[in-house]
């Protein structure tokens, strides 16, 4: 349709009139208003719309919903209809029955106020029992409260004491049977302070020459001891260095292993696994004692198989100790007599199974590297024994600038003369250095201290007793952060028991938590600490930094 048409309006009967019209275009989609469809000729008719431009609404920068169409207001208005009642009293010729009537007599006339005293009375009342109840079930709750505490300290305090006689009983058990280094260091550390005992009362007792065979008595006792313990400590070697072969044999004869994606563990045996397991299998044969002949004959067959395979100076005394010891055995020779034999042939069977060329999978346990060059790189020599050494055999405390003793003569020397305990203090390092890789902040310092600068802290700085309760266990005792936002240091810690340590690492101001005159008390300690380990080089840097962290805060 064109913008503009012209329209012929009939003006009257006979005369006519041309209309220009304009055409407006719509700017917007006019709404649906309903219609209707021809069935025959499919044609639809839609309802007519008013063509006028809607008035255009100032934009709010909100969308607005009307609801008028969709909101329904109700209102109810309750209706009684009348209900017509009457009543009848007796007349002439009427009687009516007054057996069921009540005869109501008014009472006492209750004013306002004397209505609201009752009430606030009974108010008063039902207060009264209600903060009864009520501070029964807090009483009650109270008691509940206390009753679970007394018993969960007293549940404790049997746990301590169990523990505590636990303790001693571990500790009493490893110096009748002594098996390792620390119930060695144990039995002489009781060996000495009973030895100092028996010489302050002997001092006390005798005097002239009663004192002096009195002495040399606890002298040749004290011998007698020394004897009885080396001979311990021979017979545990001999079973420690039998576990430590046995142990190292299984750990080359153990799969590979690795974990699947869904969880599973998985186990691979190499060829060089199945030679390593049957190695061991051979070595725990022909290591038992007091079995049959014909059994210890096919054992030393299967051990002649298995060395044969190889043609060495080695593999050949193997087979002539073999051919000796069946040549003795059908002589009917004595079990005993044939002891030295069998231990010589352990000994080079396990020498043969130590060799990476008869063993490959031995070379990746074996603490000596194939390169003989490298065992010259970290050797020192030890002035005491004079033994070149490698460095892991020299304890190297933190404030040492040269290599000293190796460990056997600190050993030997701490049980000629000092006879030193270190196992609490080794326990109170090993804590600590649990308890800081723990924080993953990378602690460093905690590592390079060692056990004797431990010591040295303990029993000259913090006087081997807690800082705030002063138990003097070492077994209760740990050492953790002074404060917990820094890492550990000898200049930021602080000697307390278990539970006290759990306590201080909760507080989140030292401040306000502990007093003026205890900080300052722990700030001399870490003075003094800071003096004794300024002198070492390593603790040089740290010392810098955390001096510098302390003048910035």
């Amino acid at each position: 349709m064109p913008d503009v048409i012209t329209v012929r309006v009939q003006t009257d009967s006979d005369s006519f009139q041309d209309v220009v019209v304009k055409i407006e275009r719509p700017t917007y989609q006019k709404p649906f208003l309903g219609g209707f469809k021809n069935r025959m000729t499919g044609v639809e008719f839609h309802n007519a719309g008013s063509q006028t431009i809607p008035k255009k609404r100032l934009d709010k920068g909100i969308q607005l919903f009307c609801r008028e169409t969709q909101t329904v207001f109700e209102k109810n208005k309750p209706q009684q209809t009348n209900n017509t009642t009457s009543t009848q009293m007796t007349k002439v010729g009427l009687y009516v029955s007054v057996v069921t009537d009540k005869i109501i007599s008014p009472g006492k006339y209750l004013t306002a106020d004397e209505y609201h005293e009752r009430r606030l009375e009974a108010v008063i009342v039902l207060q009264k029992y209600f903060r009864r109840w009520h501070a029964m079930n807090i009483v009650q709750k109270l008691r509940e409260k206390k009753r679970l505490r007394l018993a969960w300290e007293a549940q404790e305090e049997l746990q301590k004491k169990k523990e505590k006689e636990k303790k001693l009983r571990r500790e009493n058990d490893r110096r009748l049977n002594p098996k390792t280094k620390e119930d060695f260091e144990l039995l002489y550390h009781a060996l000495e302070l009973w030895r100092q005992e028996e010489t302050e009362r002997i001092n006390r007792t005798f005097t002239g020459a009663e004192r002096k065979a009195a002495l040399c008595g606890l002298l040749e006792e004290e011998a007698q001891l020394i004897a009885s313990i080396g001979r311990h400590k021979l017979n545990a070697d001999e079973e420690n260095q039998h576990k430590a072969i046995l142990n190292f044999l299984d750990k080359c004869a153990q799969p590979k292993r690795w974990k699947a994606y869904d969880g599973k563990i998985t186990e691979m045996d190499t060829p060089n696994i199945l030679r390593a397991r049957e190695l061991l299998e051979i070595y725990n044969s022909i290591s038992m004692n007091d079995i049959p002949k014909d059994e210890r004959i096919d054992v030393l067959g299967i051990l002649r198989l298995t060395v044969k395979e190889h043609e060495c100076k080695l593999t050949q005394e193997i087979l002539e100790l073999i051919d000796r010891e069946v040549d003795l055995m059908s002589r009917e020779v004595k079990e005993c007599n044939l002891e030295g034999l069998r231990k010589r042939i352990c000994t080079l069977f396990l020498q043969y199974v130590k060799t990476p060329k008869f063993n490959p999978e031995v070379a990746k346990i074996l603490k000596v590297p194939p390169d003989p060059l490298k065992l010259y790189k970290n050797v020192n020599f030890c002035h005491s024994c004079e033994s070149y050494l490698p460095s892991t055999e020299f304890p190297v405390p933190a404030n040492s600038c040269t290599f000293g003793r190796c460990r056997l003569c600190c050993k030997l020397d701490n049980e000629a003369r000092q006879r030193d305990a270190y196992l609490k203090y080794k326990l109170l390092l090993e804590n600590l250095r649990k308890s800081e890789a723990d924080y993953q902040d990378d602690a460093k310092i905690v590592f390079l201290v060692q056990h004797q600068d431990l010591q040295y802290m303990i029993e000259n700085i913090w006087g081997c007793q807690s800082a705030l309760s002063a138990c003097s266990d070492l077994y209760d005792l740990v050492m953790v952060r002074w404060d917990k936002r820094h890492e550990w240091s000898p200049w930021n810690t602080i000697l307390l028991t278990k539970d006290e340590a759990d306590e201080h690492l909760k507080l989140c101001d030292l401040q306000k938590a502990y007093e003026a005159v205890f900080i300052n008390r722990i700030k001399r300690k870490h003075i003094r600490t800071k003096k004794y380990f300024a002198q070492i080089p390593a603790m040089a840097s740290f010392l810098h930094s955390s001096d510098n962290q302390a003048a910035a805060n």
